[in-house]
């Protein structure tokens, strides 16, 4: 029998095997290919030669970059599903299903009858490249990360959405004094979730499952993370010997399929092919010569602060810290700006030891003879800083950066920061901050998107970044997901763009990213006349160019673009006027000494993870609360309508009329439930049932059903109800009750008054896609409720054939469920009226939350009611207030009952001096791409703020935090506009 040779050519690596007549491995390779997957190929087959040389082979390519090399070479190829599956039959009979992760990829194929295949699509997020970018985040190698993992002692929630924006889940805990290994665990975590929810698609994963690909064969974390979460036993989970390599074994099994040739002739096929290439997409170069470039950067050099020495001065200082995503960054002033020292670097996932580092080399260096009269910070390490070194302000980053830009243009009015991970827009409207825009599932567009192509060719960023400038084809990338970004990149190096075209390409898709993506604008108007540019990113001149290029109009860069952050705090350090800082002086920086440690708060339902940072003299700073409880205050008492309609939704199980003789009937607490339970709810007690509530929504009672979801991008609020259904079976009812339902009540104040369709039919995708509901009596009937006599009818005939109940008695219990929901509407309104009254008795702010009945789920909101609080605001809901509004006409189809209210709650506060609005968002909701933009409308047009909130299953509420303090920042600085306008009309 001839030898089998079988090459799997995989996104990242290329893998080489020879299998001898028994199937028995008698070589195999695993190597990276850098995308030079042919000549790796060829290099591995020129070091087994010895083996094979004169000898006739069986060779198949497979893999999901060996296509083309396929092609090119002459030699066979075969799909690496069925490869995979060759191996798996082979080697584990058997086998109910293959969970295989590689760099750019990541499969599930189910076995038993044909094969399925479940692949992931335009998301890189859960794979090799993935866990790379997680690892250099951490400033850790692969094997460290893996080690760090195994010491852990809690999982934190991580988004592998995205395979950068996970970042921003990240960094947070890493800036509040996360541990590591507990970062480590969980950054896998988010990898068996991506794959489990992402992939399964409603399938569930049970019987034996083998576990290939490179990450799952070294990296003993991940491994235990994905049997803990699938609950396997040592014989269901099976890690083979050479589960790397699977997909060639399986290529050589296969091979026999096809004609042997002689290995010298296979050998010289690989080495002689030309690798297929296409005409190169390219652009318009950025400079078309040095003299372009000298004048560009004349232009924006001009824009430095003062000149100052720190050597030499002496006096006052102000000190500003922005610890931000990444990077760290002091800056410290005179009176009149000049910066006297400055820092900018990477954290290195330590905030606190790089402050700590810096402020002793400031002391050192001003020798006594400089004064430090007021330290300020801001970045998503605030809290953690600022209590760590006892500054005397922390502020919100939208207002730093304010600060800084106006310094430099007093009439700005767009400002744009762009930074590791996070893109900050905002504009500027009578002197405060206005609209913000963040970006949110994707960075794409950010610095870290540069960096990782810089290093993946072999540059710095600094260099990579110089070297796109005079390209005179910069290459048409266009602005995808960072990971899938390196098909393109590899496309286009093997259609002959050089390093420089690369560099260039990547810069103008970073701003075409930024332009279309978070800002949306349709032309250089949408952003302003005075736009300032400001960011670590903005330093590179081809990202810069790029800007103005596409806006087709000049921009102000400051010379401390990366610095503005810093340099704004600084600022308002300085405004505060101090005599002296609280900060901490020479001496107490000897013996400082910071710990942190992980635990869960049980003071509340909602279990936040915190971290307890400890530092010298027995102080201390916990983070990750969403209230006050852990710091030992009590839960702040400012009325939150959110809050006390679920209250009294979850206060209504046990308190029914009826006997419960018919048996128990299960609601699932979801959706549109908290719109329709006071009605449901009434109705079947009415008729002897006892009503059993599904538990409340946490993230264990989402896990539980996450294997049933058929598609990763619907919206957190119906990925719930997978789990809610699956405790009802367990808590034993009789019977669930979840209708379809078109429909919602016709409240007069929109062009119809449907449900969106993911609430409306959820109930038939959960029929058909949870398997334990087939134990029970699931009943999803179409029902509607805004025609009252026909709902009596239907639904009499309904419980007559199901329940054998009279005509009579269900039509008694329908008039009192409609009374029932009226009532509770009522007392609704009267309670939001009533808490509009108290914020105004009180002066108090008043933030109407606009969004759906289902946002007020602690799960779904992640405590955001209790943040909005904290702040200070009086929280009513949409539904308390729309009804004070009538019909009015929109620009777009007003087709939808929640939508409509949150138009009518906008218009209403549009009317309202002392309220704004803010509106939530689920990802994965189709219809907000039209309200979010109809609600701005509305708002801007009142001259009224817009803020918008997205939340979906992660609950880092870092970003919410920053829209809710500059929302209030842009209140305060409105109020102190109105003021003096008010005063110079009437100087008296």
């Amino acid at each position: 029998m001839n030898l089998r040779v079988g090459i799997d050519i995989g996104s990242t690596t290329v893998k080489v095997v020879v299998l001898g007549e028994q199937n028995e491995l008698l070589f195999r390779s695993y190597e990276r290919h850098f995308s030079k997957t042919r000549e790796r190929a060829a290099e591995t087959l020129r070091s087994i030669g010895d083996m094979l040389s004169g000898k006739n082979v069986h060779m198949v390519i497979t893999g999901s970059a060996g296509l083309g090399v396929s092609k090119a070479s002459g030699i066979d190829f075969v799909q690496e599903v069925y490869a995979t599956a060759a191996a798996v039959n082979t080697y584990v009979p058997g086998t109910d299903a293959v969970i295989e992760l590689g760099g750019e990829d990541a499969k599930i194929i189910f076995f038993g009858g044909a094969l399925e295949e479940r692949m992931n699509g335009s998301c890189a997020g859960g794979t090799g490249a993935f866990i790379d970018q997680m690892a250099s985040l951490l400033n850790v190698s692969i094997d460290e990360l893996d080690t760090l993992s195994l010491k852990h002692e809690k999982i934190y929630p991580i988004a592998s959405r995205c395979g950068v924006f996970a970042k921003s889940d990240i960094q947070p805990i890493l800036n509040q004094g996360g541990q590591k290994e507990d970062i480590a665990a969980s950054i896998f975590q988010a990898v068996v979730d991506q794959t489990v929810a992402g992939l399964t698609q409603g399938r569930e994963l049970k019987g034996k499952i083998v576990f290939l690909g490179g990450p799952l064969h070294f990296l003993k974390g991940l491994r235990e993370r994905f049997v803990d979460t699938l609950d396997l036993d040592a014989e269901h989970a099976v890690f083979p010997e050479d589960g790397d390599c699977f997909a060639a074994m399986g290529a050589a099994l296969c091979s026999t399929d096809y004609a042997a040739r002689p290995f010298d002739e296979c050998l010289k096929l690989l080495e002689e092919s030309v690798d297929a290439t296409e005409a190169l997409d390219t652009m318009p170069p950025l400079f078309a010569d040095k003299a372009e470039y000298d004048a560009f950067l004349a232009r924006h050099n001009a824009n430095h602060p003062p000149e100052a020495d720190l050597a030499t001065y002496s006096g006052p200082a102000w000190l500003g810290i922005d610890a931000g995503s990444t990077t760290t960054k002091m800056v410290l002033i005179d009176p009149q700006g000049g910066i006297l020292y400055h820092y900018y670097h990477s954290n290195l996932g330590n905030p606190v030891s790089i402050v700590l580092e810096q402020l002793r080399e400031i002391y050192k260096r001003a020798g006594g003879r400089v004064s430090i009269q007021g330290a300020a910070v801001t970045g998503y390490g605030e809290d953690l800083i600022k209590n760590a070194f006892q500054c005397d302000l922390g502020l919100v980053e939208t207002m730093a950066h304010y600060n800084a830009a106006k310094h430099f243009n007093p009439n700005v009015d767009f400002i744009i920061d762009i930074g590791g991970q996070d893109m900050k827009c905002f504009k500027i409207r009578n002197g405060a901050v206005d609209s913000i825009m963040l970006n949110e599932a994707c960075s794409s567009g950010c610095g870290s998107f540069i960096e990782t192509f810089a290093k993946a060719l072999g540059y710095d960023i600094a260099e990579f970044s110089k070297i796109g400038l005079f390209s005179p084809r910069p290459v048409n990338l266009g602005s995808r997901c960072t990971v899938f970004m390196n098909s393109s990149v590899k496309q286009a190096q093997k259609d002959g763009a050089g390093v420089e075209d690369i560099s260039a390409g990547l810069s103008i898709s970073i701003v075409k990213n930024a332009v279309y993506k978070v800002i949306r604008a349709a032309n250089a108007d949408d952003l302003g006349k005075h736009i300032v540019v400001q960011g670590g990113t903005f330093l590179n001149d081809a990202v810069l160019r790029a800007f103005e290029q596409e806006l087709g109009r000049d921009v102000i860069r400051p010379t401390i673009a990366g610095l503005m952050g810093a340099f704004g705090a600084a600022l308002a350090a300085r405004d505060l006027g101090l005599e002296r800082s609280e900060l901490l002086s020479e001496k107490a920086l000897q013996s400082f000494t910071h710990t942190a440690k992980p635990t869960t708060c049980g003071l509340c339902t909602n279990h936040c993870s915190l971290t307890v940072n400890q530092f010298d003299n027995g102080r201390r700073f916990i983070s990750g609360n969403r209230c006050s409880r852990p710091l030992g205050k009590e839960k702040a008492e400012l009325p939150d309508l959110g809050a006390y309609k679920y209250q009294k939704l979850r206060a209504m199980e046990g308190k029914g009329a009826g006997s419960g003789v018919r048996g128990t009937m299960g609601i699932p607490f979801g959706l549109n439930m908290y719109e329709n339970l006071p009605f449901w709810y009434e109705f079947f007690t009415r008729l002897n049932f006892e009503v059993v509530l599904s538990p409340e929504s946490s993230r264990k009672l989402y896990l539980k059903g996450q294997h049933t979801i058929p598609s990763d991008t619907v919206c957190y609020p119906a990925k719930l109800l997978h789990g809610h259904v699956e405790a009802l079976v367990e808590m034993g009812v009789d019977a669930i009750w979840y209708p379809c339902m078109s429909y919602n009540y016709d409240e007069g104040i929109g062009d119809n008054h449907y449900n969106c369709p993911v609430v409306a039919y959820y109930p038939e995708l959960l029929a058909a896609n949870v398997p334990v509901l087939k134990q029970t009596r699931f009943l999803f009937p179409y029902v509607g409720l805004w025609r009252h006599k026909d709902f009596e009818k239907r639904i009499s005939k309904l419980m007559e054939e199901e329940f054998s109940i009279p005509k009579k008695e269900t039509v008694a219990a329908a008039r009192a469920a409609f009374d029932a929901y009226d009532a509770y509407k009522h007392d609704l309104w009267a309670t939001g009226q009533s808490y509009v009254a108290q914020a105004r008795a009180q002066g108090l702010p008043i933030l109407v939350q606009a969004g759906r009945p289902y946002h007020i789920d602690p799960e779904i909101n992640h405590g955001i009611n209790d943040l909005i609080t904290g702040q200070g605001f009086v929280l009513i809901t949409e539904d308390a207030i729309s009804h004070l509004e009538g019909y009015e006409s929109r620009k777009v189809l007003n087709q939808w009952t929640f939508q409509s209210r949150m138009y009518n709650a906008a218009r209403y506060v549009c009317t309202q001096p002392d309220m704004q609005l803010v509106q939530l968002v689920s990802f994965g909701c189709g219809t907000d791409a039209i309200t979010a933009d109809e609600v701005r409308s509305i708002l801007e047009e009142g001259g009224k703020l817009y803020t918008q909130l997205k939340i979906d299953d992660i609950n880092n509420l870092g970003a919410v935090k920053i829209r809710i303090r500059s929302l209030m920042a842009a209140m305060d600085a409105r109020a102190v506009t109105s003021a003096k306008e008010s005063a110079q009309r009437d100087p008296a």
